[in-house]
């Protein structure tokens, strides 16, 4: 073999050689760089909506609902009919206090009865005829006493007399003007102001009885009924439930360090697998940290921080047919 072909074939082999280490360099980059880089960030989401709950201002017994879980209902629809005997009691005695009130203020505006009037005015002209008789006496014996005929006792007397008669058909006479004007104004508004008290009571027990029957306050679905038919129920104690489901939303609990793909205002995409992964689209409204109470990562012992957890919430820029609260919503953050 000749010095030159034996060149040759060192060389080939050398090239192989480096053609072959250089396959390997390249196979463990690929290998490092698809096996190796850590994987996109699967962030997990929960659907919600806002809940309202029907309770009522009565204590009483459930007598029957009008509502199923699941039902839809519509603002102002009855849903729950409450018994209270012991407030329709309270009616009935507010009533007739209001009754015997409205009988006390007719009485002081009326005055008094005919009859009474009748008998005031009777002694009213008994004593106006007595002061006419009393007069013409007194008048006839004053006229004899200037002729000398009559002792001055006699004109005192008649005198004495006239001036009685004066004040007694005075006094015949402001007894008939009470009887025609009726009670004192000061009766009268203690009356009136009585009726009003009383009514005050009736329309409190009403607005009190309005409560047995209770309605729903938004347009939603009912999610949850607590107690059960014939149970009893305080006095603001909670129903149900009425889900609001044009009030739709996502709650995402977020480490900071994926934050900054998801600032306020920010809209991105969505799968809910609950509807078949329909891609939905969300727009984030509320951020919040959730305190030293949720849950962190801690990596300080890499050289790192502590990454504290955040609330995220996104609304579905449109409306979505089947979202539901309490479906996942899952979004990959690279």
């Amino acid at each position: 073999m000749s010095a030159g072909k034996k060149n040759a074939d060192n060389t080939n082999l050398l090239i192989a050689s480096f053609v072959i280490l250089m396959c390997i360099v390249l196979g463990i980059t690929l290998f490092g760089v698809y096996f190796m880089s850590p994987d996109p960030e699967l962030i997990q989401g929960e659907v919600e909506a806002t809940e309202v709950r029907v309770s009522g201002k009565l204590p009483g017994r459930i007598e029957k609902f009008l509502v199923e879980e699941g039902d839809s209902v519509k603002e102002g629809d009855t849903v729950v009919i409450i018994s209270s005997p012991e407030v329709e009691a309270k009616l009935q005695q507010a009533k007739a206090a209001e009754k015997a009130a409205s009988a006390l203020n007719s009485k002081a505006n009326k005055g008094a009865r005919e009859e009474q009037i009748r008998a005031a005015y009777e002694m009213w002209q008994k004593a106006v005829a007595g002061l006419e008789v009393a007069k013409k006496s007194y008048e006839r014996v004053q006229s004899l006493y200037e002729k000398e005929v009559l002792p001055a006792q006699k004109r005192d007397e008649a005198e004495a007399n006239y001036k009685a008669m004066v004040a007694t058909e005075q006094a015949a006479k402001s007894q008939y003007d009470l009887a025609m004007k009726g009670a004192a104004d000061e009766d009268k508004e203690a009356a009136l102001a009585q009726l009003s008290r009383a009514k005050g009571a009736v329309a409190e027990v009403k607005s009190y009885m309005s409560e047995t029957v209770l309605t729903s306050p938004i347009d939603g679905e009912i999610s949850e009924i607590f107690p059960q038919r014939g149970e009893l129920v305080g006095s603001g104690a909670p129903i149900m439930n009425v889900l609001d489901l044009e009030d739709v939303w996502v709650t995402f609990n977020i480490r900071e360090n994926y934050l900054v793909n998801f600032p306020k205002g920010k809209e991105f995409k969505a799968t809910v697998p609950a509807l078949g992964n329909k891609v939905i689209s969300l727009k984030v409204t509320y951020m919040k940290d959730l305190g030293a109470f949720a849950a962190w990562k801690a990596t300080k012992v890499s050289g790192e921080y502590d990454a504290k957890t955040f609330e995220v919430r996104a609304k579905p820029l449109n409306k979505v047919e089947g979202l539901c609260p309490g479906m996942s919503v899952i979004v990959i953050s690279e």
